[in-house]
């Protein structure tokens, strides 16, 4: 792997940074998944001195020693401004430095550059593209991590997922997405949009990658060695048919292959409430939204984007009895995933990771449909990059297992990563 090419001193960090800053340089003016910083190849080799002098000696370097990370502006990072993709002063958004970063400056990686998010993990798009096809939405609100991942910026890139904003701009931009159980990767440090379904995840080229990231950001990691490939299940009904035509059409490819290779999928009927589940999770997102911009919107409403401040607007009305039960329908929810589980002896829930491929245009993220339920109910999820479309889109196939159950997932992912011939 590159991180342990770089930590035994086998691959140059000083080669390897300027490679992919040349990289950055010809794709970035049409791409656009960076926030812009000036003299960014000169700070990234000055970090990497600073972290050569302080690690001399690769037998004792951190994991993910010269790692270049991307880290969504809606993470605040010491030496470097907060916009969260909007237009207010960043001295408005400043704090200290995000937990998950100092974890990954810990590990010894360094910080690539701010990565584009809609504004404030909304659905107000940047201006990323999709590295596939940039007439095509990279999704969001994760969009610049996800692109610049793909785009072989760096291996690595922070984002967080709210509804589906990990998993679906994975799934467009042809990555590994992973969005942990709820709380498991600590979420201080970030403006946040809704805390009750807030995630801080990660993007990676491949599974063995994002086990590493994982084992080093979310609390109590304790590795599993899961030999058996695990049982799929395929939630039947109103929530499936949310995806399109073509996307199931793809999901069902997906599936036959895996089966062809010997693992076991089960038809579950699961999720047929769907619409009011949809419904709770928006109107508790809104609400918290609400809440949490209320001190920046009273003093810079006029510096929100359209649909933004229409959010902010609508979730001021949400009450705190409405609130107080979407929250409690969260726990409702895990808990009759999970005996539906048990009932039928399955290890993992199996559905695509969006309706279908990467939307035409910018304007529009995409829909978060088949993330929504995973998020809700704050259950661990990952995509696999699985195939593409006749155009050549990426598609994802998405997993989610069980509260807790995040090394299980992640073990069993890298597994069906390479029954479905896109892993190494």
């Amino acid at each position: 792997s590159t991180a342990a090419a770089l930590r035994l001193g086998q691959l140059d960090l000083v080669s390897y940074l300027g490679e992919l800053c040349d990289r950055i340089d010809a794709a970035e003016p049409a791409l656009h998944a960076l926030v812009p910083e000036a003299g960014r190849r000169a700070r990234l080799l000055a970090d990497a001195a600073a972290l050569d002098a302080r690690f001399p000696d690769p037998a004792a370097r951190p994991p993910l020693y010269g790692i270049p990370a991307g880290v969504k502006d809606i993470f605040r990072v010491d030496g470097f401004e907060t916009r969260a993709g909007s237009l207010l002063p960043p001295a408005a958004l400043a704090g200290s430095e995000s937990a998950c970063v100092r974890s990954l400056r810990a590990a010894g990686a360094l910080i690539l550059g701010k990565t584009v998010t809609a504004e404030f993990a909304y659905f107000e798009p940047g201006p990323t593209r999709n590295p596939h096809n940039p007439e095509h939405t990279p999704g969001g609100s994760s969009s610049g991590s996800g692109a610049a991942v793909a785009a072989g910026y760096c291996p690595l890139a922070l984002g967080t997922q709210t509804i589906g904003s990990i998993i679906r701009p994975a799934a467009f931009c042809g990555v590994v997405g992973y969005k942990p159980t709820y709380g498991r990767i600590d979420t201080s440090g970030l403006i946040f949009c809704a805390p009750s379904f807030d995630h801080v995840g990660l993007f990676t080229q491949d599974a063995e990658g994002m086990i590493l990231a994982a084992s080093l950001l979310c609390a109590g990691w304790t590795p599993v060695d899961e030999q058996a490939p695990p049982v799929l299940g395929v939630p039947d009904g109103a929530y499936l048919r949310q995806a399109s035509p073509e996307g199931l059409a793809a999901f069902e490819n997906q599936l036959a292959r895996l089966q062809n290779a010997g693992v076991t999928v089960r038809r579950v009927p699961a999720l047929d409430d769907i619409a009011a589940i949809a419904h709770r999770h928006i109107r508790l997102m809104l609400g918290e939204m609400a809440e949490a911009h209320a001190p920046w919107f009273a003093a810079y409403g006029a510096l929100y984007r359209p649909s933004t401040a229409a959010a902010i607007h609508e979730g001021r009305d949400v009450s705190e009895d409405e609130k107080a039960a979407a929250r409690a329908g969260r726990s409702a929810v895990r808990e009759e995933l999970e005996k539906l589980m048990d009932e039928a002896r399955i290890d993992l829930w199996a559905t695509p990771a969006a309706p279908g491929s990467a939307p035409l245009g910018i304007a529009s993220t995409g829909d978060s449909a088949m993330n929504l339920p995973w998020t809700h109910a704050g259950l661990p999820a990952m995509t696999l990059p699985a195939g593409s479309t006749e155009n050549g889109l990426p598609l994802g196939l998405q997993l989610a297992g069980r509260a807790m159950s995040d090394e299980r997932l992640l073990v069993w992912a890298a597994r069906l990563e390479k029954l479905l011939g896109m892993g190494a």
